[in-house]
């Protein structure tokens, strides 16, 4: 469901909500979500003094936005700093739990609200990936019109996940991976605020800890600061240790989703680190999908794959090696796979390169596509009944290997339409 936020005195009721800051049983990640542009942490290159995104929210001249990033790097915060900033009537939309019924709603509402208070509405939708090209749709006419500011927040790459019609209405920011400074920052505001924070509480951290949790969490401010408030309330020591970060981080917090864009640009380095001959380029790509929880048989069909595409004929062995990779991975699984996957991913960076079989093959994939109906020459058929050979099939067949050279150089193998063509380099 959503609610309407009137921010001004007008037609319909005040329903703004108390702060979601001042409520001490949220996480600390939502307690410390930052209230203005001055404590918003990162994002230079959009916020910092004179950029487009800082001078828009300051002159309160937003449009319909796009924020594009990974986890725990501001996005639904930036959108509440706006809310704050705007005259207009700020509604969250959650696109996880509300359907067509009623982004309609919504839509009806703020063109009520326009009509007679003449306010826009600024529309927050968080994972806005997750609606279809139906639920897109309905925002159109009203993004057009200039009823409703859209601002979107997603981690999925707008290019294939929203529709170009509202893709081109909008403007996509991309907001990047925190750094550790900024991530220290925000934890060090975080064990000192006593209003929001940890302040009340008079722990602290070990030398070091505060850059080794932000190293951890990878940017992501929220995985930082919760990770940070279950060391301190599992705790019984009034000073938090390396050891306490990991056991309440379990596991370095990969920033790694199989069905998102990072799972493509992960792949693609990894790939192109191969290609490039770039063996530890090619081994720490590989580190990072295997560790952040990527499906191994997808990485060794990619690995028996790029064993044609990139070393190819160059060395036919890469691809024995990785097809025993596979084998392997398909056999005895994780994390012993591993090992397999990186020696067959480590022979390909070192094996000499040629791609003459994919440019040779797509080359003749190409005139396969506009003659799929060139009979095949009388010579090359077989002729297993008496008809077929009165037809005329297999008729001045050459038998290669009656030949010195064990190949008949007069007769062609190629549909009479592409006599004399060549894909592979002699």
């Amino acid at each position: 469901m959503y609610s309407i936020f009137v921010q001004t005195p007008g037609l319909f009721d005040d329903q703004k909500e108390e702060p979601r800051s001042s409520n001490r049983d949220a996480p600390l990640a939502d307690r410390m979500r930052p209230r203005t542009l001055d404590e918003f942490a990162g994002q230079q290159h959009l916020l910092g003094e004179g950029k487009l995104l800082r001078r828009l929210i300051e002159e309160d001249r937003v449009t319909s936005m796009i924020f594009w990033g990974p986890p725990g790097t501001g996005k639904t915060t930036l959108a509440r700093i706006i809310a704050a900033h705007t005259s207009a009537n700020f509604v969250p939309f959650s696109a996880v739990t509300s359907g067509i019924k009623e982004i309609r709603q919504v839509m009806t509402d703020a063109d009520r609200i326009r009509r007679y208070s003449e306010k826009r509405t600024l529309l927050f939708i968080d994972e806005i990936h997750r609606f279809n090209k139906a639920q897109q749709d309905a925002f159109l006419p009203f993004v057009e019109n200039g009823t409703i500011i859209l601002i979107g927040a997603t981690t999925e790459n707008p290019s294939f996940e929203v529709n170009s019609a509202l893709l081109s209405r909008v403007k996509v920011l991309v907001l990047e991976p925190l750094s550790e400074e900024d991530i220290v920052s925000i934890i060090s505001r975080a064990l000192t605020d006593s209003e929001r924070g940890l302040g009340a509480s008079g722990v602290t951290l070990e030398e070091g800890v505060p850059e080794e949790l932000a190293a951890l969490t990878g940017g992501d401010a929220r995985a930082a600061l919760n990770t940070l408030e279950l060391a301190v309330t599992s705790t019984k020591s009034g000073t938090i240790t390396s050891s306490d970060i990991r056991e309440a981080l379990q596991r370095a917090a990969a920033i790694y989703d199989k069905a998102g864009d990072q799972h493509y640009n992960l792949i693609s380095a990894f790939i192109k680190s191969i290609r490039n001959s770039d063996v530890d380029a090619t081994l720490y790509w590989l580190a990072r999908m295997i560790e952040g929880g990527e499906d191994p048989m997808y990485i060794a069909r990619r690995i028996v794959h790029h064993a044609s595409e990139d070393v190819g004929l160059a060395d036919p062995q890469a691809l024995v090696v990785a097809n025993a990779a596979a084998q392997a991975t398909h056999m005895i699984g994780l994390p012993e796979a591993a090992l397999a996957l990186a020696e067959a991913s480590a022979y390909l960076a070192k094996a000499p390169k040629s791609n003459s079989v994919l440019k040779a093959y797509y080359a003749a994939a190409a005139d396969a596509k506009v003659t799929q109906n060139e009979p095949v020459p009388l010579h090359l058929r077989n002729a297993p009944t008496p008809l077929m050979k009165s037809l005329g099939y297999g008729r001045n067949y050459q038998y290669a290997h009656d030949f010195e050279e064990k190949r008949a150089e007069d007769m062609n193998c190629l549909p009479e339409k592409l006599i004399g063509r060549k894909y592979f380099p002699d």
